[in-house]
């Protein structure tokens, strides 16, 4: 695909969210930044945070992810299910109630400053590496179609992209992103959708066949039943979805603060319900993908990159397809990544500056100025992060993220769970050494289970085992609460 053509779809699709962002921003206050005023729709905010939930790595790692791991990623995808029902019910009726801004707030008034500022700290380092994560994959694709053949080095493409994003976000934050997230679902789905259309039309398939010719083919496996010690077992993947779910979306700043800025919480669960129940067919569709383009590329002998996350790139925008296959694949990657980065910049400059700098009570102009610099820091911390990505990763980007994932937001859930289902007193001071040793703990237990465990191999479930670790240090260094405390929440 032409360079020019590329970079020409790029802008143009920019000074779209530009008019978007310049419309929503206007008058925006801290308030609008943080919570959009608590006047945004559920059914939009329910639509966007479908683009949002998958982002670049769905967009182009679940594709490839299916020749190593066929359908059973859909197992997974079924456990959402479950924590979306835990979320709904559980957590944000909580943080409603309190009528927070920053979700750690909860940990302040549950365990005290300590364990506040280390929940808001592992927010920031997961979110930081996953968010950094799914732009690698922009800027990686970006690179090799367009960049590379101008000379135009990678730390480049990766600064270019960040700005985009920091320039239409840093005036209304979520007050923009609830409205741009449901343009840029729409281009993904779209995109997709067309996309499967035109493989199936190289292959000589009906699109009533499309279905048929998946789930025939070698990589049509979805349920494992067959050794717990199958780190792709069902129950483990169900169990290790619906944690990861938890973790990654109630329990983290960037998901809730699209959930908090609807009016109450009805709307809230609304929004939930619909969003979970319509991922199930969406992450089929994204699946349903990826075995047709290993079809398409064993039938027409086209050598799969060393890679999987570039097979769709390099069908897409290598000449195999229409030159509209291209054209959507980019709309599409800038819309899923950009809908999923755009969100985590606002959530993580939220929570450094309410909850590492505590500047939520500051006046308005001087919060406003704090809340731009803090933008811009995070900005350029992202960009650091990217890069050293680059330099590091081998694997599938979806599966360093699920693993990031175990032992980053393990102590996330540890404390939320004592704080939710017990009524003991922690010391608090004690919290950032159990969250800390807790993660290192796992990482020893996982390069050591074949030899402890009888081959027993840790997958997503290491997440599981981390929160327990976190729960068990609480326990330990915990008492009971005095009669005529103040109740949890």
């Amino acid at each position: 695909m032409n360079p020019s053509t590329i970079i020409s779809i790029v802008i143009a699709y920019f000074i779209i969210l530009l008019v978007i962002s310049f419309f929503t921003s206007r008058k925006a206050t801290n308030a609008g930044f943080f919570l959009g005023n608590k006047k945004s729709p559920w059914f939009v905010v329910a639509f966007g945070m479908i683009g949002t939930s998958l982002s670049g790595v769905t967009f182009i790692s679940v594709p490839g992810w299916v020749g190593e791991s066929s359908l059973t990623y859909m197992q997974m995808v079924f456990g959402y299910l479950l924590g979306y029902l835990v979320i709904a019910n559980i957590l944000m009726p909580i943080y409603y109630r309190m009528n927070l801004t920053s979700i750690y707030t909860y940990l302040d008034k549950r365990f005290g400053l300590y364990s506040y500022k280390t929940g808001a700290s592992f927010f920031l380092i997961s979110r930081i590496i996953g968010a950094s994560f799914r732009l690698f994959l922009v800027a990686m694709v970006l690179q090799f179609s367009c960049f590379d053949a101008w000379g135009i080095p990678f730390y480049v493409t990766v600064a270019l992209t960040i700005m985009f994003i920091w320039i239409y976000t840093f005036r209304g934050g979520i007050k923009t992103i609830i409205w741009t997230d449901t343009l840029q679902t729409i281009f993904m789905l779209t995109a997709v959708v067309f996309t499967v259309y035109y493989i199936a039309d190289g292959l000589g398939l009906r699109m009533s066949e499309i279905s048929q010719k998946v789930f025939n083919s070698d990589m049509s496996e979805m349920f494992v039943f067959d050794s717990i010690k199958n780190k792709s077992h069902f129950l483990k993947q169900f169990l290790s979805g619906a944690f990861i779910t938890i973790v990654m979306t109630g329990l983290d700043q960037d998901m809730m603060q699209k959930n908090l800025s609807c009016k109450n919480i009805k709307e809230a669960k609304k929004n939930m319900y619909w969003f979970s129940v319509i991922l199930i067919p969406v992450n089929l569709l994204f699946l349903s993908l990826g075995v047709l383009l290993y079809i398409y590329a064993a039938e027409k002998g086209i050598a799969l990159p060393e890679k999987s996350d570039e097979l769709f790139p390099m069908i897409a925008t290598g000449g195999y397809l229409s030159p509209v296959v291209g054209v959507l694949f980019i709309l599409g990657l800038i819309a899923a990544a950009y809908s999923s980065a755009d969100s985590a910049l606002t959530a993580l400059t939220t929570s450094f500056t309410v909850d590492i700098l505590g500047a939520s009570d500051m006046e308005e102009k001087r919060l406003k100025r704090l809340r731009i610099k803090v933008h811009v820091g995070i900005s350029l911390v992202m960009m650091c992060v990217i890069y050293i990505f680059r330099i590091v990763n081998d694997d599938s980007v979806i599966d360093s993220i699920f693993k990031v994932a175990g032992y980053t937001y393990g102590p996330l859930l540890g404390l939320y769970s004592f704080g939710l289902f017990t009524k003991r007193v922690v010391k608090d001071k004690v919290i950032p050494i159990i969250a800390i040793l807790a993660p290192v703990l796992c990482y020893i237990l996982s390069a050591n289970s074949v030899k402890w465990l009888w081959g027993y191999k840790f997958g997503y479930e290491l997440l599981i085992v981390n929160g327990f670790i976190v729960f068990l240090g609480l326990l330990i260094f915990s008492r009971s609460r005095r009669a005529g405390s103040i109740p949890l929440s």
